[in-house]
């Protein structure tokens, strides 16, 4: 399969070792993940056993090279994998997302190469859980109001830590986080930096875990600090970088969202075609009624549309330089899409759609978040006018 993008010269085409990849990738989440989804969907326990299975097969570190205990694969690969993983379970693609795009990628580009080795290798390979945590309870999208704050001690050795973090994905279990926080309030964003903190040390406290909506195995807790003591050799990047940092880390996180998007959507509109096949009413299958052939037509057009715009991102990465408008445009329309599909997909299978007899609910419910973390929709839409209006 090859894509052209309408306006760079640059292809994006399947190799024999993707192709591999997808099928071991596929045939992995059928056979391990679809059928405990539900249960785990039920319970909201956290699936470490799939997730260490994950690991094995390097999924929880694709792009991260070989010697550093990952897969060592491009963007493309990330993408057709985290597709797979969603269509059979959105909660194991965003334990997936998490790991890869939010917390390595910052690792690899802006850590050294002793943290590098400390704190990727382990995590790469799912031994251990990464995690990224910049939200707060009065901070979402506008980062610059966080109530956070790390203070340089007397000796400057460490930065004493405290505050409280929300939403953070992984939060319950994660072993090592990359921590965002205020170093200087006078400077607002340039007052922010990055921090790698291990969740053993004192002053590391796990809150409550948020009763979520969808994605119920993906845990997501508040985390708090209490004089927590991180040396500072486990600063990420510059003191004061915290913010360029968290931005350039959302760009890869929102390319891994928008694919899950279009993983769960994939779901849903192939459970709705099989279903509108099989389906019989007034003498004949409900797929010969022209109102099922237009949600179909619809539904397949915005996905393929979503996938043009996924593959868009991915080769804009691959240039180099800054994609933000690209995975902005993919995450955007990828999201919406994913909403779109479920809630048709769940239409056309009536009542059933809205029994938990089928997973057509589920996919509904854990679609709605992608409209959300990694920037709203609404955040999506501020980032593509700016880049375009030249307000960056």
């Amino acid at each position: 399969m090859v894509l052209q993008a309408k306006e760079t010269p640059l292809t994006i085409t399947l190799t024999e070792e993707h192709e591999a990849l997808l099928q071991a990738v596929r045939n992995f989440a059928q056979k391990e993940i679809v059928p405990i989804a539900g249960h785990y969907d039920e319970t909201g326990e956290f699936p470490m056993e799939t997730i260490r299975k994950m690991g094995e097969m390097g999924l929880m570190g694709i792009e991260v090279p070989e010697e550093l205990g990952g897969a060592g694969m491009d963007t493309l690969a990330y993408v057709l994998a985290m597709i797979e993983i969603a269509k059979a379970d959105v909660s194991h693609s965003t334990i997936m997302s998490v790991n890869n795009s939010l917390y390595q990628h910052g690792l690899m580009k802006f850590g050294t190469e002793e943290q590098k080795k400390k704190y990727i290798t382990p995590v790469a390979s799912g031994e251990k859980i990464g995690a990224y945590s910049l939200t707060e309870p009065m901070s979402g999208s506008d980062a610059a109001t966080m109530a956070s704050r790390a203070v340089l001690n007397d000796a400057g050795t460490h930065y004493i830590i405290n505050g409280t973090k929300s939403w953070v994905t992984s939060g319950p279990v994660a072993d090592y986080v990359v921590l965002f926080t205020m170093t200087d309030p006078d400077k607002g964003n340039k007052g922010i930096t990055a921090f790698i903190v291990e969740a053993d040390k004192p002053g590391f406290i796990r809150g409550k875990k948020e009763p979520k909506l969808g994605i119920r195995a993906s845990a997501t807790s508040e985390l708090m600090f209490d004089n927590y003591e991180c040396p500072v050799e486990n600063v990420l990047g510059n003191v004061g970088e915290g913010f360029k940092i968290a931005m350039t880390v959302l760009d890869a996180g929102r390319i891994g969202i928008a694919a899950q998007a279009l993983g769960v959507a994939e779901a849903a509109y192939e459970a709705a075609v099989q279903y509108a096949r099989e389906r019989r009413a007034f003498g004949g299958p409900i797929g010969g009624f022209q109102m099922i052939q237009q949600k179909i037509a619809d539904m397949k057009t915005r996905i393929e549309a979503a996938r043009m715009l996924i593959y868009n991102a991915v080769l804009a990465k691959q240039r180099g330089g800054r994609y933000t408008l690209e995975a902005s445009m993919a995450k955007l329309f990828a999201s919406e899409t994913a909403m779109f599909v479920t809630d048709e997909a769940l239409q056309i299978h009536g009542g059933m759609g809205y029994s938990k007899e089928l997973p057509l609910e589920r996919y509904y419910r854990d679609a709605r978040i992608t409209r959300i973390y990694e920037g709203t929709s609404e955040i999506q839409r501020m980032v593509i006018a700016r880049q375009e209006l030249g307000l960056r």
